[in-house]
């Protein structure tokens, strides 16, 4: 069957895909982009000690305020979709996946 349009053809996604693995490399790549409030909230957290959760208000809302904006924003959300998709084109290209590639035989025994 031949494409009646010149348009290529969405690539079909598994609910898995959608709800699962594209979520979290939208948190990974959120995490990047909101470092410096991470790093922020992180060490009050480690000076407060059992009290972070008086002390540290004003880290976590800047730090959930920045994560929520990464991921309530459609054009993210795609971006983080392309990088999945180039991903599960890979592996199935050469069936290695991206986490295997970085993991190093040791040199040593």
């Amino acid at each position: 069957m031949e494409a009646t349009s010149g348009v290529e053809e969405e690539p079909k996604l598994r609910h898995v895909e959608k709800d699962v693995l594209i979520p979290k490399i939208m948190r990974e790549k959120a995490k990047e982009l909101c470092s410096e409030k991470v790093q922020a909230f992180t060490k009050c957290c480690q000076d407060s000690g059992i009290l972070m959760v008086v002390k540290c208000r004003e880290e976590n809302a800047a730090l959930k305020e920045c994560l929520t904006a990464h991921y309530t924003n459609p054009a993210f959300y795609e971006e983080c979709k392309a990088d999945y998709l180039k991903q599960r084109e890979a592996f199935r290209a050469t069936g290695i996946r991206p986490n295997q590639k970085e993991q190093r035989v040791p040199t040593s025994m």
